[in-house]
Parts: C-alpha cells; structure tokens; sequence
C-alpha cells in the first residue's frame, strides 16, 4: 500500500463520530471492561478502537470479534477527545449497543428454582458508585440490580468502568416502581432486606438459605419511608470503629459478603 493511500485509511478511522443525544450506543473503555464487553456473545458493538499495539495484537489472537467490526489504530488524541475529559480509558474503548432487558418476571421465575440474590438501589445516583456496586453484584454472583428508572442516571461509559466488566455479568433492571416491584419480587418469595445503619438486627445473624434482595438507600438521605416499608426486614452491618455509616458501595460489597458467606 502507498504512503498516500495508508495516510488515507488513517484518516479515516480516526474521522471523530457525530455526536447525537438521542443515539443510546455509548463509548466503553478501560482494558477490563472492553476485553469483558467484547467476550459477552449477547452484546453487539460497532467500533474497537485502540492506540496500543500490543492490546490490539491480544484481542485478534485471543478473541473472536464480530466479522464486520475491525479493530481501529488509532492516536491517544482520538480517544481523548471521543471520551469525557479525564476518562481513563487506558488506551482502548468501544462504540457498544445497551445489552438486551432483563425482565422482573424472568427474575421472578429463576428464583422458584435456585436461591437467587438481587440488589435494590433506592435513587442512588452517583455513576461511580453504581459502577463499584454492580462489580461488586458480578463478584458475589447476585443475579440482578434493580432501580428506579427515573431517578437513576443512565448507563454511561463511567458506570461500564466503575463496574470493571460487571456490567456484562449482572443486569440493571430498571422499573417505574420501586416498591411496586419490591412487592412483585416478595410475591414470588424473594426476601426484601433493607440496610440501615441505625437497625437493631444485624445482617449475618439472618437466615441465608432463601432467595434474597438487599435494598440500599441513596447517598445522602438513604431509605426512602415507602421503600423501608416495603421490606421485610432492616438490618445493619456490625462495625467495630467510631463511624457507624459506611458508603453505599461499600455497604452493597460487605452485605453481598455477608449473605453469600459458609459457615
């Protein structure tokens, strides 16, 4: 190939896509979180681009990427500017389709033959705290994160690489009722345990053998008074030091922890 004609084709790749608001495709970036998207079969994506060398040269050798998406060599430059300022996208990202709904009732039926855990996010709204809780959810095994679809931010390159690949292990069931489905999931035998600080009972002294969703507040006001009805029980994590509260995704891991643990 001439020199013309390379110098072409690179200008071309890195050409910056237009950016359209009402487009739901989303930049994912990071080295875990794009080699997790891209080794999900369930997800669709339209562009790899990458200005390392070796990680280029990992992905064709070690994975099979969709026939009509071919990874882009492309400057730090370009992925700097196609991203938020500041991501830390360790040179690689991907141009990906949102991953397919998962329904409430196909949660509801999985529980009715396995002992399944669920979380519930009461309005959290930090990205970077969502991203931590759903890595955390991927890591225990939990089947599902479920959220109030309008006071939940949606799912952004930032949330993709706080979960560090989670995303592609624990889907986000977003819903327009929170407590309509809390008691959607409790109809169908799933144990709803809220976390509060204050509670008098403490979480690992529950029983562990039945189907359970653990419901955490939003960082500043924590549970919602409906939402804490809802449960069937409030429970709190036993702390040894002066502060008693701790960080939502903190909570979420140690809970997970807690519920998932063998004596």
């Amino acid at each position: 190939m001439s020199s013309r004609k390379s110098s072409q084709k690179q200008k071309k790749n890195q050409q910056l896509p237009v950016k359209n608001s009402a487009n739901p495709n989303i930049w994912v970036y990071g080295t875990h979180t794009v080699l997790a998207l891209l080794a999900n079969p369930k997800r669709h994506y339209y562009r790899v681009v990458t200005c390392d060398q070796s990680l280029a040269e990992y992905i064709n050798n070690s994975m099979s990427l969709i026939p009509e998406v071919a990874i882009e060599k492309v400057t730090r430059d370009f992925i700097n500017k196609i991203l938020p300022e500041g991501a830390a996208h360790q040179g690689i990202a991907v141009l990906a389709a949102p991953l397919s709904d998962v329904s409430l009732e196909e949660i509801c039926e999985q529980a009715k033959s396995e002992s399944i855990n669920l979380l519930i996010l009461d309005q959290v709204t930090d990205p970077h705290n969502i991203g931590a809780i759903v890595r955390s959810a991927a890591a225990f095994n939990a089947k599902a994160i479920i959220v109030q679809d309008r006071h939940t931010p949606p799912i952004t390159g930032v949330i993709a690489k706080s979960a560090s690949g989670g995303l592609e292990h624990c889907p986000i069931i977003r819903v327009k009722n929170l407590v309509r489905a809390m008691e959607t999931l409790k109809k169908n035998g799933i144990w709803c345990i809220g976390l509060d600080s204050e509670a008098a009972k403490n979480i690992k002294d529950l029983s562990m053998d039945n189907p359970k969703a653990l419901v955490f507040g939003s960082e500043g006001r924590g549970l919602r008074r409906l939402t804490r009805l809802a449960c069937d029980e409030i429970t709190k994590i036993s702390s040894s030091g002066f502060l008693k509260s701790l960080n939502v995704s903190n909570a979420a891991a140690i809970a997970l922890y807690e519920i998932t643990r063998k004596d």
